[in-house]
């Protein structure tokens, strides 16, 4: 894994849904998109597979998800 920071995205509130949070950072287009990202296995939360869309993100959660272009990533501030 690479030792770069994820660039961190400011949220609003104390804690936001994985879901909302990968269209937030632009880690997927829209909720079906996050939805499916989700189901495929695609997402990790700090380095640990997720498979709940609904899940509570806190600042510096750092999420993954693989894609086609490689892993892209961005840390929940």
């Amino acid at each position: 894994m690479s030792t770069t920071r994820a660039p961190e995205v400011p949220i609003r509130d104390d804690v936001i849904r994985l879901g909302q949070f990968l269209k937030l950072a632009g880690l997927a287009e829209s909720g079906a998109d996050a939805r499916a990202l989700v189901e495929d296995g695609a997402v990790t939360v700090n380095g640990t597979s997720e498979a709940r869309r609904g899940r509570q993100l806190v600042r510096g959660d750092v999420v993954a998800v693989s894609l086609p272009q490689g892993v892209q990533a961005a840390t929940v501030g």
